[in-house]
């Protein structure tokens, strides 16, 4: 994996991430494709809006149909017929989020799987062996992300776990590597063999809860191991907004500038514009396709609900200033008629529209960034999105 930043504006960058899947422009948004599908979304209309990058799960496809058999039918990429970039989150979130059903060790985690109840163990080495068979192009160290609120000793704990972690992340990798070239030493490890995949880049996630000098030293504990690129995890996790930009606004420019910087889990567009703000350049959320399944619908004019009497006779697009396949075929009205009818095309022309909307918004910013007017366009979305309203 190869970055370069081309242009900057202030602190906002326009880059690319080079892969050997396909280039990838910055700031990106990756469409969360948690169990291998982008909720539906099919591949073909995801290329045709102009996704670069998506997202998968390590936790969902271990958990279900299992690594070993997408590892046997080819890899992600064929399994799901996606030829460009895949990242794989590591599971660390999806652990955390099972708090009732695990519990953490010092060599990894063991949960019961929200499917069947059935007891598993993930472990750093197995996060990384997981995603190394999947072929993701993009993985995950896997972390322990810091609960809010979450007080001072125990955001310490969870930033060294978080460390020693990353640390056997990396060891695991570069083993895994000298195997893969055949060294004599490796020659008789028990790692499962990877001579016939691409190992994954790898990146570290910074931890530390809401306190400033934990994120400085678990960054700089991260960068003494060293990855190819660099997230900040543990956001967007119920802090108050403030609290929240104020963390982007410290740690954002004090991450290596020749590593691309991954803001994990945000995606609220007025977040996301405080981050590149700060210098991010990788996002990923659900809000577009939630939202989208939902009846909220994003549009130059702000979010509105489809569901809404005042749609009931629009003849009108969606979005007249959008040129997604939704909003060239169909009107409100329709839209409103399928939400209410609970249609499954309501789900998929409200996603097509929603994706198409976020990485149309995603160029622009980089055009801003690259035309050194990326203050006029945060200050007008700013504006569109506040005023528009949150329904």
């Amino acid at each position: 994996m190869k970055f370069s930043i081309h242009n900057s504006d202030n602190k906002a960058r326009r880059g690319v991430i080079e892969t050997e899947r396909g280039s990838i422009q910055t700031p990106a948004f990756m469409p969360v494709g948690t169990q291998g599908t982008v909720k539906a979304m099919s591949p073909e209309e995801l290329r045709e809006i102009g996704a670069e990058i998506i997202l998968s799960n390590t936790y969902h496809l271990y958990l279900r149909p299992g690594h070993e058999i997408i590892h046997q039918l080819g890899g992600i990429h064929k399994f799901i017929n996606w030829d460009k970039p895949i990242l794989t989150d590591s599971g660390g979130f999806q652990v955390y989020s099972l708090s009732s059903l695990r519990k953490i060790r010092e060599d990894g985690v063991e949960f019961r799987s929200h499917l069947d109840g059935s007891l598993h163990f993930l472990s750093p080495e197995k996060a990384m062996e997981i995603q190394s068979m999947l072929g993701s192009d993009i993985a995950m160290a896997f972390d322990e992300c810091t609960p809010y609120p979450a007080e001072y000793d125990y955001a310490v704990k969870s930033l060294e776990l978080t460390t020693k972690w990353a640390r056997r992340c990396k060891e695991f990798m570069n083993s895994a590597e000298a195997r893969k070239r055949g060294s004599a030493e490796e020659k008789t490890s028990e790692l499962p063999d990877y001579r016939a995949s691409k190992l994954p880049s790898l990146f570290g996630i910074i931890q530390g809860g809401m306190y400033k000098d934990l994120r400085k030293r678990s960054l700089e504990e991260l960068m003494e191991v060293g990855f190819d690129g660099y997230a900040s995890g543990g956001l967007s996790v119920g802090e108050p907004k403030e609290e929240m930009y104020e963390t982007i606004e410290f740690i954002g420019p004090l991450m290596p500038e020749e590593k691309p910087r991954y803001l994990m889990g945000v995606g609220d567009l007025l977040d996301v514009m405080t981050a590149v703000e700060n210098g991010f350049d990788m996002f990923d959320c659900v809000m577009p396709t939630r939202n989208a399944r939902n009846g909220t619908l994003f549009t130059s004019k702000g979010r509105i609900s489809i569901k809404r009497t005042e749609f009931k006779a629009d003849p009108e697009p969606l979005d007249p200033e959008c040129g997604c396949y939704t909003c060239r075929n169909y009107s409100k009205a329709y839209l409103r008629h399928l939400f209410l009818a609970k249609e499954i095309l309501s789900m998929r022309l409200n996603t097509i529209h929603n994706l198409h909307f976020y990485l149309d918004f995603f160029r622009k910013m980089r055009d801003a960034i690259s035309n050194k007017r990326f203050s006029d366009f945060k200050k007008h979305w700013d504006g569109v999105l506040k005023a528009g309203a949150m329904e």
